[in-house]
């Protein structure tokens, strides 16, 4: 499920969720950036593979404190089974009214060498998560125990997680604007394509800062704009 190209890997940190959804565009699919789902804290790009947790409605004769001593708490069975490499998304239905995860389960992630979480409801003790060096990404902060509102019941099966389609191993990535689902079969030529489209999204901007206009510019449709980027390219050497 971690086992991500290294070379696409590394494409992926230098690109943005911007330029991610147009090229998935180009390719058919509209519908795979997050919503509502926001970075607690900016930093690098976040990339791996999805591992997923699915809540329904929690239920008062099975959701109380006693159901955390259960080994097979789905909740705590998919944080101790969560592989490396992965991303640990939370289908919460959208609903933030109780916490998702906390601080202790989001360490314990960190520590199994995860490489972010994210779901669409929301963290309880999001200072101290704010602070980890694992990315994460929530609705909004929410202090109740995820038992309030949520059962945990299902560990790496497809879920809904800000109303987009995420498949285990689906590649996850995000940046400091949002979160992005692409299909694993798609990551490598996706990645491609996003790492040659912000080479040139540079190109435009550069351009743009000079006083140049966007016309016959962006989209590159003048036929002396494939000249310029090309000397353009040859000079920044990218």
């Amino acid at each position: 499920m971690s086992d991500l190209c290294e070379n696409t890997y590394k494409k992926l940190m230098t690109v943005s969720s911007a330029t991610l959804t147009t090229v998935m565009f180009k390719r058919g699919l509209k519908n795979i950036f997050l919503q509502g789902v926001n970075r607690l804290r900016p930093g690098p790009n976040m990339v791996g593979t999805a591992y997923t947790l699915r809540y329904i409605p929690a239920r008062e004769d099975l959701d109380h404190l006693d159901s955390f001593a259960d080994r097979n708490n789905a909740q705590r069975k998919g944080v101790e089974e969560c592989p490396a490499g992965t991303v640990f998304m939370i289908d919460s239905r959208m609903d933030a009214s109780a916490a998702s995860a906390g601080c202790i389960l989001a360490t314990r992630l960190q520590s199994r060498g995860c490489r972010g979480i994210v779901t669409d409801g929301g963290f309880r003790d999001t200072p101290d998560i704010a602070e980890l060096d694992m990315p994460a990404y929530h609705a909004r902060p929410s202090a109740p125990t995820n038992l309030t509102r949520h059962h945990a019941v299902a560990v790496n099966d497809p879920i809904a997680c800000g109303g987009v389609s995420v498949f285990p191993g689906d590649v996850i990535v995000g940046d400091n604007e949002g979160v992005v689902c692409i299909p694993r079969h798609m990551a490598n030529e996706v990645a491609d394509e996003a790492v040659e489209m912000t080479v040139f999204e540079d190109f435009v901007l550069d351009m743009v800062k000079q006083g140049a206009s966007t016309f016959g510019l962006y989209p590159p449709t003048a036929p002396s704009t494939k000249d310029r980027f090309k000397t353009w390219r040859q000079e920044k050497g990218k």
